[in-house]
């Protein structure tokens, strides 16, 4: 029988973000509003972000040949393309930057009119939207023009769907953001909405992070892949590049 799924599967959060560097000082400043003058997915790597990608790169690198990612697929926004091609100069990624599969499905959550307002901003400019989510839940809660984690793990259910279908047996990264690798982790531990938001408020997803899944073949009657580690950062702190874990999104929104 052929089996569906990778060998490995490794899921990465973006390096850090100059958006995530604005986000940081507007709410220390107490701002209704980030101040970010890209759209969402023109924001780069801060420069910290770069040696996050960097050491990360390097930590690939170290692997033997034959372990490394040979499917590379990454969001299209500018702070996940720049991640995986960081890897790559690394030495980390034998896949040429040319041969990535930009995939959408891969983007961050759509946050419609939140978009860069912080948590004060969203209760001053946007009140009901803030009761809406508290009565709702983060999990189910769509701001208007925007997403819910639901509509995210929708579109990630089909790049599953992909992924099982052509790239079985192979070994496979996924650069991404901190969304993704959490409904990720909701559809491959096949969780509950209780589940995984215990595993997000417990804390963020940090910037260049690995999240890692290994092929059983023992796991249900074809096989599955089981977690082997979560939200692991050694890399970064051998390297000496500081470990970081802002959030994306406002936290009323995320």
């Amino acid at each position: 029988m052929q089996q569906r799924w990778p060998d490995r599967l490794w899921i990465v959060r973006h390096g850090e973000s100059a958006g995530n560097v604005a986000r940081d000082a507007a709410h220390a400043a107490g701002l209704v509003r980030i101040d970010i003058d890209e759209r969402d997915v023109d924001v780069p790597l801060s420069q910290l972000g770069e040696r996050q990608s960097d050491a990360l790169g390097r930590w690939f690198a170290a692997m033997p040949a034959a372990e490394r990612p040979d499917v590379v697929l990454t969001s299209p926004y500018r702070r996940a393309l720049t991640t995986a091609e960081r890897l790559h100069q690394a030495g980390g990624l034998p896949v040429d930057p040319t041969d990535f599969v930009i995939d959408e499905r891969l983007r961050e959550k759509e946050f419609g009119v939140l978009d860069r307002l912080t948590t004060a901003g969203i209760r001053q400019e946007f009140p009901e939207q803030a009761e809406f989510r508290r009565l709702l839940g983060k999990f189910y809660h769509r701001p208007p023009g925007g997403e819910s984690w639901c509509d995210v793990i929708l579109r990630l259910r089909s790049a599953l769907d992909t992924i099982s279908l052509h790239h079985g047996g192979r070994r496979v990264l996924i650069v991404g953001h901190q969304v993704v690798v959490l409904c990720m982790r909701y559809l491959l531990e096949n969780m509950t909405e209780d589940e995984i938001l215990a595993i997000d408020r417990a804390g963020d997803v940090a910037n260049c992070s690995v999240t890692e899944y290994r092929f059983d073949a023992n796991a249900g009657p074809r096989g599955g892949l089981c977690l082997h580690r979560y939200n692991f950062v050694a890399p970064l702190e051998e390297a000496g590049a500081p470990v970081t874990a802002e959030p994306d999104a406002p936290v009323a929104a995320r």
